[in-house]
């Protein structure tokens, strides 16, 4: 059986001056898939296999070619805008006829020079396009375990849950919101520790390091911001996490986590507005 977005070994039959014809018969007897000449190596015989590539063009004609694209049915790269319509945008796979990123499979914003991270699927007239919603391409067989250091772009943005991440192109991954500092947007190239493996293999990340690291550098944000404050910062266990996280751009855990290492060294004590800093010259430079 042929298999669109794949490659496939078939075997070559005849060839004219502009075809090669690659035999493949099917239910209904034999369809002839046309290889251009001019990709034919020239030792090639009648009757012998070529691993090609099998796609419809514009006329809905099987073509096959001898080049491999950039994609193929379940794999998921980036691929770069080469055009925009009205109706979709033309991205580069490697292959003479650019693969279209229909409207509809579009997320934000899509230009002309951008790098798409895509997977392939097959529509109702049996063609190949690109989709950038890709969470049901993705993959929850990763090799990874928890603390483990992670690399993946964004692809998806949900305010009330968080961010949507390709770890390696390939697995799901989730940064919930009480885990983000800063803007992201969709493309982004980010790094992550993994928080938690899911029990159905999905990927909890993190910008944030292990606890036990992260009190030191949460201590000194404090300290630095007590000092630029004359001393006082007027925040305590009552504050809100949100009004925590505008302020010194850390989570009330955080902030809880390192109030207890700096009143343990003795650099703060605590007011009924606030922190106090203790000591003139912190050890936490």
């Amino acid at each position: 059986m042929i298999e669109i977005g794949k490659m496939q070994k078939l075997q070559l039959f005849r060839k004219n001056e502009m075809w090669a014809y690659l035999n493949y018969r099917n239910a209904k007897g034999r369809d002839d898939i046309l290889l251009p000449k001019d990709e034919v190596p020239q030792e090639l015989e009648i009757g012998a296999e070529i691993e090609v590539f099998v796609y419809k063009d514009s006329e809905e004609k099987l073509i096959a070619s001898v080049r491999k694209p950039k994609l193929i049915i379940g794999e998921l790269g980036l691929l770069r805008v080469v055009d925009t319509t009205n109706f979709g945008a033309f991205l580069d796979w490697g292959l003479k006829k650019d693969l279209l990123l229909p409207l509809r499979e579009q997320v934000g914003k899509v230009s002309k020079g951008d790098l798409c991270l895509v997977g392939l699927f097959i529509n109702n007239r049996n063609k190949i396009c690109a989709t950038m919603r890709i969470y049901n391409l993705l993959s929850t067989e990763s090799p990874y375990k928890q603390n483990d250091r992670v690399h993946g772009i964004v692809y998806s943005i949900n305010r009330d849950i968080g961010i949507f991440v390709a770890v390696d192109n390939k697995y799901h991954g989730l940064i919930h919101n009480n885990e983000l500092y800063g803007n992201y947007a969709i493309g982004d190239y980010i790094e992550e520790r993994v928080k938690k493996v899911r029990e159905d293999g999905k990927l909890e990340l993190s910008f944030r390091k292990e606890a036990y690291n992260e009190i030191e550098s949460d201590a000194q944000k404090i300290m630095t911001r007590l000092k630029l404050s004359s001393g006082t910062l007027l925040i305590n266990d009552n504050s809100s996490p949100d009004y925590i996280k505008a302020e010194l751009n850390i989570s009330k855990r955080a902030f809880k986590r390192a109030v207890g290492r700096l009143l343990k060294e003795g650099a703060i004590k605590i007011t009924e507005e606030g922190i106090q800093m203790l000591l003139r010259k912190s050890q936490f430079h």
